[in-house]
C-alpha cells in the first residue's frame, strides 16, 4: 500500500490571480485545501512533495503560476480509529435511521488534528450507537457540524442510507437550520437578510471572512430577527439558507452586531460594560452565545419532515436574565 496520496489542482488564469498580484504557493494551497494550514502547506513543498507543471518546488514562497497543473503527493496520516468513552450526550430523538442530540459546548464533533479523542463520535460510541460507516472512519455518521463552542441539535445517521439520504438533504438545501444568539447592539432593522459570500480572509487564512480571498469565496445567505433587545445587547433568532464554514460568526460580525463570547470575529471586550454584574457575567461566559436551536428535514425513511428543538441552554437563560436588569 502506497504511504502518500495524490492531490491535483489547477491554477486559476492570470486575470484571476489576486488582480495580478503575487500569490505565494504556499498561501494558495491552504486557500484551496480549507482542512490545510498554511504551515502544513510549506512543511509539503519543503519536503518536496508539490510539483508545479512537472517541476518540484521546494520554496513556500514561490509564485504561483497562472493556469499551473499542480500535483500535491502528501503523506498519509497513521489510520486513527475512535474509541468508545464514557461522555454523556443529550438524545433529542432516536430511531433505527438517525440519532438527534443537543450538543454540548466545549466538544469537537469528529476526531482530527488537534482532538482526536474527546469528541463527539466517541461519546456517541461509548453510547453503544451505531454510526454509519460511510462517513468514514474518522467520520462516521456524521452529515454536518456545529463549531466546538456552539451548543445544540445535529443529527447523526446509524445507516448507511440514512447517510446518503441525508448528505443529500443538506446538499440541496432541503434541511432547515435555525439558531439563537445573543449580540452586542441591537441590529437595525430588527429584522433582515444578509447575503454576503465567504472565504478565506486575506489577513488571516485560518479565519473566514466577508467576500474572501479569491477561488475560496462562496456564496453565503442568513436572515435574523430580533427576539429581545435590552441595553447593548440582543437576542436574535438566526436562519441560515447556506451552511459555510462560521457563517453565523461572520455575517453578524459583518454588520457590527458579533456573538457573544465570540473572541475571534470581533466580540467586543468585557471591559466596556460599565455595570460590574453584567460585565463579570459577560466575561465569565461559557463557550459562544450561538445555539442550534431547531432542525427540520425530511427524515430518510418516510420522506416526511421532521422536527427538533433543542432547549435554550442554561447559561443563555441566565446571562439574558442578568443583561435585563437595569442599571443602577
Amino acid at each position: 500500500m502506497s504511504n502518500s496520496r495524490r492531490i491535483e489542482l489547477s491554477a486559476p488564469p492570470a486575470e484571476e490571480l489576486h488582480g495580478g498580484d503575487l500569490v505565494r504557493l504556499d498561501r494558495w494551497l491552504s486557500e484551496r485545501l480549507p482542512e490545510t494550514s498554511r504551515s502544513v502547506a510549506s512543511r509539503w513543498i519543503r519536503d518536496g512533495l508539490v510539483r508545479m507543471n512537472d517541476k518540484v518546488v521546494t520554496k513556500p514562497g514561490t509564485a504561483l503560476l497562472a493556469d499551473a497543473a499542480i500535483v500535491i503527493e502528501p503523506p498519509v496520516p497513521p489510520e486513527h480509529v475512535p474509541q468508545p468513552e464514557s461522555i454523556e450526550i443529550p438524545i433529542l430523538f432516536e430511531d433505527d435511521e438517525i440519532l438527534v442530540i443537543d450538543k454540548p459546548i466545549a466538544l469537537v464533533v469528529h476526531p482530527g488534528h488537534g482532538a482526536p479523542d474527546g469528541t463527539l463520535v466517541n461519546a456517541i460510541l461509548g453510547m453503544g450507537r451505531p454510526l454509519a460507516a460511510a462517513g468514514g472512519t474518522m467520520r462516521p455518521g456524521i452529515v454536518h457540524r456545529l463549531d466546538r463552542e456552539t451548543s445544540g441539535a445535529l443529527v447523526l445517521a446509524k445507516s448507511d442510507v440514512a447517510y446518503r439520504k441525508l448528505s443529500g438533504h443538506f446538499a440541496e438545501r432541503r434541511v432547515r437550520k435555525i439558531y439563537r444568539a445573543i449580540v452586542w447592539g441591537r441590529p437595525e432593522p430588527d429584522a433582515g437578510t444578509i447575503d454576503r459570500g465567504i472565504g478565506r480572509s486575506r489577513q488571516n487564512p485560518t479565519k473566514m471572512a466577508v467576500s474572501g480571498t479569491r477561488g475560496t469565496r462562496r456564496h453565503a445567505l442568513s436572515t435574523y430577527r430580533t427576539l429581545e433587545a435590552v441595553p447593548g445587547f440582543a437576542h436574535l433568532e438566526v436562519g441560515i439558507e447556506t451552511g459555510r464554514t462560521h457563517q453565523i460568526r461572520v455575517h453578524l460580525q459583518s454588520i457590527n452586531h458579533p456573538v457573544v463570547g465570540d473572541h475571534r470575529y470581533g466580540g467586543r471586550a468585557w471591559r466596556g460594560l460599565q455595570d460590574t454584574i453584567k460585565r463579570s457575567a459577560v466575561r465569565r461566559f461559557e463557550g459562544l452565545a450561538l445555539h442550534a436551536h431547531e432542525l427540520a428535514f425530511p427524515h430518510p425513511t418516510s420522506g416526511e419532515t421532521v422536527t427538533f428543538r433543542a432547549p435554550l441552554p442554561a447559561r443563555m437563560t441566565e446571562l439574558m436574565k442578568i443583561l435585563r436588569v437595569p442599571v443602577k
